[in-house]
């Protein structure tokens, strides 16, 4: 067993079952193809408790699916008062969701936040919530997640 510290990264949406879950199945996916699983420790959460205990949305999961990725085993929860110690990385998928992260985090943990979009090479800075529309705002959220994971990795590769 490796004693190499894993680094920590949290993605972070409104209520953990679309957004956040999807970036989590997918970066694990995309570090297991890397071979850089065994050095992360990867986790989701939500700004809000609406979901907690709750399996990602059934359209999230299908759509993962189809790209032969899953958010199998993935439950939401509310990011802890713990999680600004424990994660090297909180990784908001929009504005909304980072300012209230930064009115909840200690000051010593600010730089740990910021927007996953920022990892990738798009237009977009925010990856948006597909919650009430259909599958194809799915599809595009994993097109955008697709795209940051690999530039996160790369980031994380570097470390």
């Amino acid at each position: 067993m490796s004693s190499e510290p894993k680094t920590r990264v949290l993605f972070v949406c409104m209520g953990n079952i679309c957004r956040s879950p999807t970036a989590e199945g997918v970066f694990r996916f995309h570090a297991e193809q890397a071979g850089l699983a065994g050095r992360l420790h990867i986790d989701s959460a939500g700004t809000h408790a609406y979901h907690s205990g709750e399996p990602p949305d059934r359209r999230a999961r299908a759509a993962a699916e189809r790209r032969g990725m899953s958010l199998e085993g993935i439950r939401a929860r509310r990011v802890s008062a713990d999680d600004y110690d424990c994660f090297d990385y909180i990784i908001a998928m929009d504005q909304d969701n980072l300012e209230r992260l930064r009115e909840e985090a200690p000051e010593e943990h600010l730089a740990r936040l910021c927007l996953f979009l920022e990892f990738g090479d798009v237009d977009e800075t925010e990856v948006p919530d597909p919650y009430y529309g259909g599958s194809a705002g799915f599809e595009r959220v994993l097109d955008l997640v697709e795209e940051a994971s690999r530039g996160l990795l790369e980031t994380l590769s570097r470390d």
